[in-house]
Parts: structure tokens; sequence; C-alpha cells
């Protein structure tokens, strides 16, 4: 499902778009690929969405990074490109050629007890590859002026282990880099956990605690402390597949969860109307 986007960066082909509308374009996106995702809490199968409904040739591979360079743990390559491995059977670096519309994810990811953070992964690449085409595709007879042997990979995202941790730091975005990062990460939570299905799950699981306010706030008391981090972020853990840090920042975001400075920003917003 191809999108059209009312409003871009021009210097950038960058979207210019709302949390909220990533959220209902990410509805949208589920809808037409499985519907089932948006009347239940369920783990979606990020290797069959990637390959079957975004058309992406996956693969999982030792990505080099350098020395200085931060690690890496996907890229997505909109064009024909050659990405530097390593070998570690042959314990040397070398290059593969990718097709198209590759994802390829770093073995780190998929060792056990990460899956979470792979799941998470995935979804960025295939945030990138829906969202963001237009910023990275070139035509094949402008890629022909390079040759297959240029240095500069122009069409493809390195997505490195800050993109994806960093998805709830309050740093502020100021880069079109950095709002196509955020673009996916946001995407990749979206997709994993959709609001039609978290929003309910949510306030289920905090009624069932006794807490009818709709939200909770995590440094009241160690009681508090203590179901957030552990009983309400291990429900959604438990019934998307994500990593607790994931569940834990989608809390947050959607304002399920606030701490006592928060609160109080809010109440002093409310009292000045």
């Amino acid at each position: 499902m191809k999108f059209q986007w009312n409003r871009i960066d021009k210097k950038s082909n960058t979207p210019i778009i709302k949390n909220t509308e990533i959220d209902d374009l990410a509805e949208m996106v589920l809808k037409d690929y499985k519907p089932v995702l948006l009347k239940e809490p369920r783990k979606i199968k990020y290797e069959h969405f990637l390959e079957s409904y975004l058309g992406a040739n996956l693969d999982y591979q030792h990505i080099y990074y350098g020395e200085d360079e931060g690690q890496i743990f996907g890229i997505t390559a909109f064009n024909k490109e050659r990405l530097k491995v390593f070998d570690k059977e042959a314990l040397r670096t070398k290059h593969i050629l990718l097709d198209k519309h590759s994802v390829v994810l770093d073995h780190y990811i998929t060792e056990e007890g990460r899956e979470g953070l792979e799941l998470f992964t995935g979804l960025h690449e295939g945030g990138h590859l829906w969202m963001h085409p237009d910023v990275y595709s070139e035509p094949e007879e402008q890629l022909s002026l390079f040759g297959s042997d240029r240095e500069q990979i122009r069409s493809v995202t390195c997505c490195r282990r800050s993109d994806i941790e960093n998805f709830g730091s309050q740093k502020r975005i100021r880069t079109p880099e950095e709002w196509r990062e955020h673009q996916a990460d946001y995407f990749a939570s979206a997709i994993a956990m959709p609001r039609a299905t978290f929003n309910p799950l949510v306030m289920e699981t905090l009624r069932a605690h006794g807490i009818t306010d709709g939200f909770v706030i995590e440094d009241a008391g160690e009681d508090e402390y203590y179901f957030v981090k552990n009983e309400l972020t291990s429900t959604i853990v438990k019934a998307y597949g994500v990593s607790k840090t994931a569940a834990y920042v989608k809390l947050r975001k959607f304002g399920f969860v606030k701490d006592k400075k928060t609160r109080n920003e809010e109440n002093s917003q409310f009292r000045l109307f």
C-alpha cells in the first residue's frame, strides 16, 4: 500500500507528520495486512510483514561498523547496493550485493533474550521502507552514473543502536535524519502495539488493579513503581512480544504512566484556563 504524503520537507523529501497520524496510518496498514491484529492483542510476525506485505528481501548478517562508529542493528537498501559485512568463518570482511528493497538485520539482535529488540528493529526498518522511499530511492539511470563501485552509499539507511534505543529519550529532534529515525521508531511501536488493542488492554489492566484515573504515577510510592516496572509492562510484553523498554516507552507516550513532575505540570496548565 503506497501512501501519498500531504506534507513533506522539500529539501529532504522527509514526511512532515504527527505521531497521532502515524498511529492512524499504522492501523490503516494493519487493516489491509491482517485485520485480526486490530481486534485483540497479539504478536505480529515481523518477518512475514516485511516480506509478504512490504515486499522486502530480508537477510541476516554480521554487519560491519568502524571502531569509532555506533553498532549497526539494521539497514534498509532502497536500490541495489553493496554492504560490508564480517565473515566469521573466514575471519575477514567482505562485500555482499543487495537487491533493491533489502532489509538486513544484524545477528546480534537475533541472539537469545533479544527477541523484543529483534521485533522492534525489524519493524523499524519496515518503517523506513514504507515511509521514506522518496528520500532514498534513486532512478536506475541516475544510479548508473555512479557505477557499481561507487564509494558513497546513497540509498541505504544505517540504523545504529542509538537510533533504535533512543526512542524514549527527551532529546530534541532537529535534523531531517533524526525525524526519519523517530518516524521509523514510532511506526514500529504503532505496528507492534496498535492503539486499537493497546489502549483497551492497558485500561483493563489498570482497572483490575483498582486504578480508575486512567493512569498511574510511577514515583508515587514503591507499590506504584513495582506495578509499572513489572506487572503492567509484563502484561504488554506477554501480549505483543516486545521488550520491556518498548512497552514502558509506549505507556509513557500514551500518558498511562506519569511521574509527579509531569502530573503537576498538567495540573498547572489546567488551572491557567
